[in-house]
């Protein structure tokens, strides 16, 4: 068992050297040079010089690119300010209600660290994202493999910069509060919960960037989609549809920027709840040492998806297949390398005897299993995720097989398929769930949701790859750049819809853990209150625990009615704008006018900021409305009910739209046939 300060020191090399990896990436990304002789870092944005592209083809790369830009940078910068406002709000509630004293600014701290780590995190994101699309594009014109190294290594700068910042801002945060708060070992308990506003503040921070940027990626999309492609005829991706830069936009602020707050949120709670279930355990108290073991798992994780990238970019990835193949073995290969990294981290901060984690004392190889059950769980339920999201499988092939009849049978079969494919993934969190808290208590779910996002750097690499290729696929064809060049991104795209299925997957299933051990610790400090209803226990007999069950388990139905609901308003605009603009001025249909890009970016903009609210106050407000009106036996049924109905809600949506987007590919790329014909 080494030191308390060699630990903090081989977490802190850990976070280096993956911001290292980071910068190394993108510094590659900047040395890519369009063709005509001027490098990106000198033409950047400056699309009206043409001293600078003598080719057509650079001058409208980097002119659609400068609409992308601008649209996502204007939608992250309102939004930020929406939320900014709401964060302020809700410090004061916890300097007021939830500190231990008045006056004091733990707690308050932890969650505004939180709240801005996050922000970066989804800012880093998006930027990472519109500074790689057009390279993509490009490289797309002279090989599949020169696009997807493009795309993968834009991934690969968000996945590191957001889990090495991250665990470096929580590290410096314990070391800070351990210097300056804690005086006895009985103040570890107290100081662990306040470090849990860390967690809160990601998790805030995700909400909103998740709702809104979703409001506003699927509102532009229906838009284009309906009047552009159904009404009008128009290419996927046409420079003639006036919504088709806000569809772009839509992909960097919500499956970028969204994802990689919502990512950054799991990883915060999950060690948040490590840490706040090993505070109340006197095993740590004495070694402190053992409370960097949740940290030093994500930094041993940074090491080994560091290795794990290595094996992407140097092969030759000419085909849909070599493509997924690629993208799969990231996943086998880190999940393989992180097993001995779980055990080699316990093996360096555990003392020989858990005690005060579950009924019986327990060993060092315990917590192992713990963590390790999380880790091949998340493994299973991403191949599982890319069985029934990918085009190369017989459920997917299903429903492109249902469009022959019509969308009402495209729909049924779709819905389907979701609800068949939550089987799987349901069994493997619940034996993880029920083996890792019989070893260790909450303290074992912790572990098995650190588990599963232990290697997030190359998670968010894969996941990140997809609105990458999206968007460059959608530059190529603004940018007329050929079929040749759009069928290679619509191979990368592809496979891209699978990874940003695999992402939400990890992302679900290690929320579900997360909320479980959170969902504990909640009671272990309920049963110390006493009001009119106290928690003794869960008991499912008591009527208010049964009557939070059910309103919990209506409440996933409630805030998914209020996006979508929202979607459904947002697109509506749009398609009357679109049809409106189509309207005005004929010559956008024939290419003669250029259309007003901008005024599909408002209405996104305006539709989903206003939006974004009312589902967000859903997942906040009723557990405190709740407990304010019935106490805490109300606010234990709410919890369980929100946690079973929502996973499987979330797996089933999650699979049914990857399926229906990579159906319409597989169909569009010519590869379904009927009686030998293409249809």
């Amino acid at each position: 068992m080494i030191s308390t300060e060699l630990a903090i020191f081989l977490i802190l090399i850990c976070c280096f050297l993956g911001l290292t990896w980071a910068i190394i990436n993108a510094v590659f990304l900047a040395r890519i040079k369009l063709l005509g002789g001027a490098a990106i870092s000198e033409s950047y944005n400056k699309f009206h010089d043409e001293e600078y592209h003598p080719d057509h083809r650079v001058h409208l790369l980097l002119e659609v690119a400068s609409y992308i830009e601008k649209g996502a940078n204007a939608f992250l910068f309102a939004e930020y300010k929406y939320i900014g406002m709401f964060v302020v709000v809700l410090a004061f509630v916890i300097f007021f209600a939830v500190e231990e004293h008045l006056g004091y600014l733990w707690t308050t701290v932890s969650f505004l660290l939180g709240c801005v780590t996050s922000i970066l995190s989804g800012y880093i994101g998006m930027k990472v994202a519109v500074f790689s699309n057009y390279r993509c594009a490009y490289r797309a014109t002279t090989s599949m493999s020169s696009a997807f190294s493009v795309a993968y290594r834009a991934g690969t700068v968000m996945g590191f910069a957001l889990t090495s910042i991250g665990l470096l801002v929580l590290t410096l945060l314990i070391v800070f509060y351990t210097n300056y708060y804690v005086v006895d070992y009985s103040d570890y308990t107290s100081m662990f919960e306040c470090v849990a506003g860390y967690g809160l503040g990601g998790s805030t921070i995700a909400l909103f960037g998740r709702v809104g940027g979703g409001i506003f990626t699927k509102a532009a999309d229906v838009g284009a989609d309906l009047v552009g492609k159904v009404e009008q005829d128009f290419a996927e991706d046409s420079p003639n549809n006036p919504a088709t830069i806000a569809d772009n936009v839509g992909d960097n602020v919500g499956d970028i920027a969204g994802m990689g707050a919502d990512l950054f949120g799991s990883f915060a709670e999950s060690t948040s709840a490590a840490l706040v279930v090993a505070g109340n355990s006197p095993t740590f108290y004495y070694q402190p040492t053992g409370f960097y073991y949740p940290l030093l798992i994500s930094a041993f994780g940074i090491i080994v998806c560091i290795v794990t990238t290595t094996f992407a970019t140097g092969k030759k990835t000419e085909s849909f297949k070599a493509v997924s193949d690629t993208l799969k073995g990231q996943l086998i290969i880190s999940t393989i390398l992180m097993t001995p990294a779980l055990w080699y981290a316990g093996y360096l901060t555990l003392p020989d005897r858990l005690y005060g984690l579950g009924d019986v004392d327990r060993e060092p190889i315990d917590a192992f299993y713990c963590g390790l059950t999380g880790l091949w769980s998340g493994l299973v339920i991403g191949y599982i995720t890319e069985y029934y999201t990918s085009h190369s499988y017989k459920p997917v092939q299903e429903v492109a097989a249902a469009c022959e009849t019509g969308a009402a049978t495209n729909i049924i079969y779709g819905l389907a398929l979701g609800n068949w494919s939550t089987i799987i993934p349901v069994f493997m969190l619940s034996i993880t769930a029920y083996v890792s808290h019989t070893l260790l208590g909450m303290f074992g779910v912790a572990l098995a949701a650190l588990g599963m996002l232990s290697t997030l750097a190359v998670g968010l690499a894969i996941d990140a790859y997809g609105p990458v290729s999206d968007n460059a696929g959608g530059i190529a064809e603004m940018c007329e750049l050929g079929e040749e060049v759009r069928s290679r991104t619509d191979a990368l795209d592809a496979a891209g819809n699978t990874t940003a299925a695999i992402g939400k997957g990890f992302a679900i299933g290690s929320a579900a853990l997360v909320a479980l051990s959170l969902y504990g610790a909640f009671i272990t400090r309920a049963a110390r209150f006493t009001n009119i209803h106290p928690v003794n226990s869960v008991n499912i007999n008591v009527p208010l625990i049964f009557s939070g069950l059910l309103v919990g388990a209506m409440a996933p139905y409630a805030f998914s009615a209020l996006c979508m609901k929202s979607v459904g308003k947002a697109a509506l605009e749009m398609v009357k704008d679109i049809r409106l603009q189509l309207e005005e001025n004929p010559g956008i249909r024939t290419g003669q006018t250029k259309p007003n890009y901008e005024r599909c970016i408002v209405i996104a903009t305006k539709t989903s900021l206003n939006e974004m609210f009312a589902p967000g106050i859903i997942v906040i407000g009723l557990p405190l409305v709740a407990g304010i009106l019935f106490g805490n036996t109300c606010v234990a049924g709410i919890l369980p009910g929100i946690i079973i109905s929502g996973v499987s809600m979330a797996v089933a949506s999650a699979n049914s739209g990857g399926a229906w987007d990579n159906a319409k590919k597989y169909i569009e790329s010519g590869n379904f046939t009927v009686d030998g014909q293409v249809r």
